[in-house]
């Protein structure tokens, strides 16, 4: 808990929070008494035209979520959503961050990332979306629940292929534990250990692998070039053409003018 947001949390009128039992032990750790209210995906739409009621009475909201951040595969996209369009400014309090915190911590190398949330259930739902991952050039960020994480591996392994993956658990908590395997081993590994299906999950997936370039046909090139241009000419310019070294390509240029 950052300073600033402890002092929000004191200085508010309402606390809209994802689970009330959740953020009072929260609130009663550190002595806030501020009315506390319940709004979660079940009611969000509700509770939204409450918030902005209380803010058209001059009241403050603070929304808050069980552990991550609002709006985040989290509620409260509505409600930002509703209070903006109602003209009241929104204020992010930043605080920790499982999907940064997973990142800062995978050792993955990548021009970018493409963040997921949590994939579909299952269905055509759940099978578009990983095709759709396994086109993507980016890295990958899932958030993934206990009771289906080791499903969500092997689907990811057989959508994405031969990757590594980092699996982050209970980032920030107390038993904490982040780990790389290859996607293929992934679901032995967690099944290999109760513990270790145990707490919320980031699971962070490496880039797919930069196919080479088929590039021209060394053949081919050549046969064309000796048309035109004599052996050692040919030989040089197919070489830059083609990627291949200058050598080969004087050996099958002789091979190809009959020169060999």
């Amino acid at each position: 808990m950052t300073r600033r947001a402890l002092e929000t949390l004191h200085g508010v009128d309402v606390i809209a929070a994802e689970d009330t039992r959740v953020t009072r032990g929260l609130l009663s750790h550190y002595g806030i008494g501020t009315r506390l209210v319940a709004l979660h995906e079940h009611n969000e739409r509700r509770a939204a035209e409450q918030v902005v009621g209380w803010l058209g009475e001059g009241k403050r909201v603070a929304l808050v979520s069980d552990a991550g951040t609002p709006a985040v595969s989290d509620p409260g996209a509505l409600v930002v959503d509703r209070v903006r369009a109602a003209g009241f400014p929104v204020f992010p309090i930043p605080g920790a961050s499982a999907l940064t915190a997973a990142l800062s911590a995978s050792g993955i190398e990548a021009d970018g990332v493409l963040f997921a949330g949590f994939l579909p259930a299952k269905g055509k739902e759940r099978r578009e979306k990983l095709a759709a991952l396994a086109a993507s050039p980016w890295a990958l960020v899932l958030y993934e629940s206990p009771h289906r994480i080791e499903q969500t591996l092997g689907d990811l392994h057989e959508s994405l292929g031969d990757r590594d993956v980092v699996v982050a658990r209970e980032l920030t908590k107390r038993f904490e534990t982040i780990t790389r395997v290859p996607l293929a081993e992934a679901v032995a590994w967690i099944g290999a250990n109760p513990d270790r299906v145990r707490g919320e999950f980031v699971l962070v997936i490496e880039p797919r692998p930069v196919e080479a370039a088929a590039g021209p046909d060394p053949r081919a090139v050549l046969e064309l070039l000796l048309a035109e241009v004599h052996v050692k000419g040919a030989a040089a310019i197919a070489a830059k053409l083609c990627g291949r070294p200058k050598k080969e390509m004087y050996e099958l240029a002789l091979e190809i003018s009959g020169k060999k």
